[in-house]
C-alpha cells in the first residue's frame, strides 16, 4: 500500500476522474465484497434504521448501495478529504441525501462517533497495519477505537486481503467475538487452496 500522502494523490485524481465523466473509481475488492456484506445484513434481518459506519469510506460506494437497498442511517468516515470529498460528489449523483461523511481519523475518533451497531471495514485494517512507522501500536489504538464507536452486541465486518482468519481472530480476541466467517472467492495454486479474501463477522461483547 502506498504511504499516507499518496492515499490523498489517488483520491484526488479520482475526484478528477468522477468530475470529468462521473465515473467513481475503483472498488475495493471489487463488486462481490460489497454484495456480501449486504446480503448478511439482509440474512440477519438487520433493521434498515440501524445505524452503520463504513471505517475508511473511500468513494462511499458501499454506504450508496445500503442506501439503495433500503438503508436510511449511513456514516463513513476517511482521514482523506479528497476521499471525504469524492464520496460526496458521487452521493449528489445518486442523489442519496441521507449519508453522512466526514473527514475522521479512525486511530483519535471523535467524541460524536459513538453508538453504531453496525461498523465496516473493507481494507482500512489492511492500510493500517502495514503502516511502516509503528504497525502494532496502530492495530491495538485501532481495536480500541472500534471498541469506542461500536455499541455492546453491536456487529463488526471486516474484509481483508493481508490477514487470515486465525490472525484476525488475535487481533481481535479483545472485547470480540467471531460469529461467522463469509465465504470469499478461493483460489489455487501449486496444488494448494489459497484464499486471497478473509471476511469475518464479529460481536462485541
Amino acid at each position: 500500500f502506498p504511504p499516507d500522502s499518496s492515499w490523498d494523490a489517488a483520491y484526488e485524481r479520482e475526484l478528477q476522474t468522477f468530475e470529468d465523466i462521473g465515473d467513481a473509481g475503483e472498488i475495493w475488492f471489487g463488486e462481490e465484497s460489497m454484495v456480501r456484506i449486504i446480503r448478511w445484513l439482509e440474512k440477519q434481518k438487520i433493521p434498515l434504521d440501524s445505524s452503520v459506519l463504513d471505517i475508511g469510506t473511500g468513494n462511499g460506494v458501499l454506504l450508496i448501495e445500503l442506501a439503495k437497498s433500503g438503508y436510511t442511517d449511513l456514516t463513513g468516515i476517511d482521514y482523506s478529504p479528497s476521499a471525504i470529498q469524492l464520496s460526496e460528489k458521487v452521493r449528489e449523483k445518486e442523489g442519496m441525501s441521507n449519508i453522512k461523511f466526514k473527514v475522521e481519523d479512525f486511530l483519535a475518533p471523535s467524541a460524536e462517533l459513538s453508538g453504531f451497531e453496525i461498523c465496516i471495514d473493507k481494507g482500512t485494517f489492511d492500510a493500517i497495519s502495514l503502516n511502516p512507522d509503528n504497525a502494532v501500536g496502530k492495530r491495538k489504538q485501532y481495536a480500541r477505537s472500534l471498541s469506542s464507536v461500536l455499541k455492546p452486541e453491536g456487529f463488526f465486518l471486516i474484509t481483508s486481503c493481508n490477514w487470515t482468519k486465525e490472525e484476525l481472530l488475535n487481533e481481535f480476541r479483545e472485547g470480540f467475538e467471531i460469529l461467522e466467517e463469509l465465504p470469499t472467492p478461493k483460489f489455487c495454486f501449486g496444488g494448494r487452496i489459497g484464499n486471497s479474501v478473509t471476511a469475518l463477522v464479529f460481536q462485541r461483547k
